[in-house]
């Protein structure tokens, strides 16, 4: 019995087999490599002031990272959280884009829905504020006020 003749065959099946494993490895190393770099760059946009949100699903504020002891302080609402820094599963927006609201307008100095604004005039079909100031003097004037269900006009609301 010797084996000296004998020449092994490579099935092509075989081959096929091979390469997609020796793929699937490529891939594998590649995208644990973006993981860990998506990771590391997370860890290094934690600062103070950054909105985050924990792995429990838990918005916040980060108040202090402690690199030490591997702790982050956060704020949710009137509760101060102290976790690991793997427990905080991505950030929303980073301390260095967190805009301050602006002073110079209050919400409540927006003008009701219909409510003229002083200094800002419509204008009318040809372009004159007289005409449209007319316009909306004849709309009020002409009593136009819904009917309701119950009155003697016989019409319905639909």
């Amino acid at each position: 019995m010797s084996v000296e003749g004998t020449v092994v065959q490579f099935d092509p099946i075989m081959i096929v087999m091979l390469a997609l494993v020796v793929v699937l490895i490529f891939f594998m190393f590649r995208n644990g490599k973006k993981r860990q770099a998506a990771q590391q760059e997370m860890q290094n946009n934690m600062r103070p002031g950054a909105e985050v949100m924990l792995q429990s699903g838990i918005y916040g504020t980060i108040e202090e990272v402690d690199e030490a002891d591997n702790r982050v302080t956060v704020r949710s609402g009137t509760s101060t959280l102290v976790v690991h820094r793997n427990a905080v599963s991505q950030i929303i927006s980073a301390a260095d884009s967190v805009d301050e609201p602006a002073t110079e307008l209050a919400p409540d100095d927006d003008p009701a829905f219909g409510e003229r604004v002083a200094g800002a005039e419509s204008t009318g079909t040809d372009g004159t504020a007289a005409e449209a100031a007319d316009d909306a003097a004849g709309d009020s004037a002409a009593g136009d006020e819904p009917k309701s269900e119950g009155d003697e006009s016989g019409t319905s609301k639909s």
